[in-house]
C-alpha cells in the first residue's frame, strides 16, 4: 500500500502504529480498494453541491453577510471566554431570550455546536443517576455519546417503533427518552405524537433533536414539536443551528431553571468558549429570514417541493428511498466499497453527496445522503435524475438496494 509507505511509523508508539496500520491496511486497503470514502472529486464551479445542510440557502443571503459585517466593523471589545461567566444584559443572553420566544419555549442556551448542546445536556441530566435512557437506534451519535459521558443506562429501540419503545418502559420503567424529529441519515420523520404522548404518559423526561427540521417545519419554521402542539410534554428541545440556521452554534430550549444549573454542570459549557459577535449577527438575521412570509415561506414551500419531486423521480427508478420524508433523501448502498462506486458515478455527473459509513451508521448499513436546498432548479432535479437514471441500470447497486 503506498500509504503504508509513506507513513513514517517510527515516530509513533507501538499502540498507535498498529491503530494507523489497522486503518490503511483494513479500511483503506480492505473494505475500500485503496481508495478513501470520504476522498472523491473536488468540486468545480458547475458542481452541483448536495452535501451541505444549509436547506433554506440562507448562508451567503446578502442581509446575513452585511450583518456579519457591520458585527465585525462595531469593533465593539467582548472578552473571549465560557459562557458560564456571562450574566446581565449581553449579546449572547439577549439572543437566547429572543430564540425562547420565538420557539415558544421558557428558556433557551446556546452552545459551540448541536453536538456539544447534546453532549452536555445527556451529561447533565444522567450524571450520578441511574435513570434509564431510552434512545432510538437511529438517533444522532451525539446524543448517545451524551448518555454515555454521563454514565447513563442507555436502552436502544427499534427506529420509530413505538411498539418496542411501550415494551422497554414497561420493563425498566420511566427515564429520559430521546428522539430526533427528522432522522439525519434517512430523512425519516419520527412518529412525534404517539411516541410523546407514550412516553409522558409514563412519566419521562423528553428530549427531541430538531437540527433537521428548525427552519423547515412547523409554522415559520418552528419545528415539529411546535407544530404538532407537543411543547407542554417535550421538556427538551435541542438543535444543531448549522442546518436551515446557516450558523456555528448549537440550542437547548428548556424549562425555566434550567439553564443556571446547566451552566455550572455541562462539561462541553464550561470548557468552551461562548459564541462570537459575527456568529451571534448571523444568527439573528437568519433567524428575521426564517420567520418572514417573504423569505422563509417562500423557501419552505420550494424545498417540500423539491424534495417530494426527486423522491417521486427517484422511486420510479427504483431506488429505496420511501422512508425519506423530508428534505434528507439517502442512497443505500450494501458495503462501504459500492458507496464509493456510487458516490465515483454520481461525482462523474457533477453531482456530490455525502458518503455515510460507520461510525455515522451501521457497519453494514452505509449509504451516499443528498441534502437537498430551497432553491435548487428544475435544471438541478433533473440532473440529478438523469444521474440516477445512469446509474440504476448500471449494476452498480446492489438488487436489495432497490424496490424494482
Amino acid at each position: 500500500m503506498n500509504h503504508l509507505n509513506n507513513i513514517a511509523y517510527n515516530q509513533f508508539p507501538d499502540f498507535l502504529q498498529k491503530k494507523i496500520a489497522s486503518f490503511y491496511v483494513n479500511r483503506v486497503g480492505e473494505e475500500w480498494n485503496g481508495k478513501h470514502v470520504l476522498r472523491g472529486l473536488i468540486p468545480d464551479k458547475n458542481a452541483l453541491i448536495l452535501t451541505s445542510n444549509d436547506y433554506l440557502f440562507l448562508a451567503n443571503h446578502d442581509e446575513v453577510i452585511l450583518a456579519q459585517v457591520e458585527a465585525l466593523r462595531a469593533n465593539i471589545s467582548v472578552p473571549l471566554m465560557s459562557a458560564t461567566f456571562l450574566h446581565g444584559e449581553n449579546p449572547q443572553s439577549v439572543t437566547e431570550k429572543r430564540f425562547a420566544g420565538f420557539f415558544d419555549s421558557e428558556e433557551a442556551i446556546l452552545c459551540q455546536s448541536g453536538y456539544a448542546a447534546n453532549l452536555g445536556l445527556l451529561q447533565t441530566l444522567t450524571e450520578s443517576t441511574e435513570t434509564p435512557v431510552y434512545v432510538d437506534m437511529m438517533a444522532h451519535m451525539s446524543l448517545w455519546d451524551g448518555a454515555r459521558l454521563g454514565n447513563g443506562h442507555v436502552i436502544p429501540f427499534l427506529h420509530n417503533s413505538v411498539e418496542h419503545l411501550e415494551n422497554k418502559i414497561r420493563q425498566f420503567g420511566p427515564g429520559i427518552l430521546m428522539l430526533d424529529a427528522v432522522y439525519s441519515t434517512n430523512g425519516s420523520i419520527c412518529p412525534l405524537v404517539e411516541m410523546v404522548n407514550l412516553a409522558h404518559a409514563a412519566g419521562c423526561i423528553i428530549i427531541v433533536d430538531e437540527s433537521h427540521s428548525i427552519g423547515t417545519h412547523g409554522p415559520q419554521g418552528k419545528g415539529l414539536v411546535c407544530e404538532l402542539g407537543l411543547t407542554d410534554k417535550v421538556m427538551f428541545r435541542t438543535a444543531s443551528l448549522a442546518k436551515a440556521f446557516a450558523g456555528r452554534a448549537g440550542l437547548i430550549l428548556c424549562p425555566r431553571y434550567f439553564s443556571d444549573p446547566f451552566g455550572v454542570s455541562s462539561k462541553p459549557h464550561i470548557f468552551s468558549s461562548a459564541l462570537t459577535l459575527v456568529d451571534i449577527a448571523g444568527l439573528n438575521m437568519v433567524l428575521d429570514l426564517i420567520s418572514s412570509a417573504a423569505v422563509g415561506d417562500i423557501r419552505r414551500t420550494k424545498l417540500r417541493w423539491n424534495s417530494l419531486l426527486l423522491k417521486e423521480q427517484l422511486l420510479s427508478l427504483g431506488f429505496d428511498v420511501e422512508e425519506s420524508r423530508s428534505q434528507i433523501i439517502a442512497l443505500k448502498t450494501n458495503s462501504e466499497w459500492e458507496t464509493i462506486k456510487l458516490r465515483d458515478a454520481m461525482e462523474s455527473h457533477g453531482v456530490f453527496g455525502s458518503p455515510f459509513c460507520r461510525p455515522a451508521t451501521a457497519r453494514k448499513r452505509p449509504l451516499l445522503r443528498l441534502s437537498l436546498h430551497s432553491e435548487l432548479t428544475m435544471q438541478d432535479l433533473d440532473r440529478i435524475y438523469i444521474a440516477c437514471k445512469q446509474i440504476s441500470s448500471s449494476g452498480i447497486l446492489s438488487k436489495s438496494r432497490t424496490i424494482s
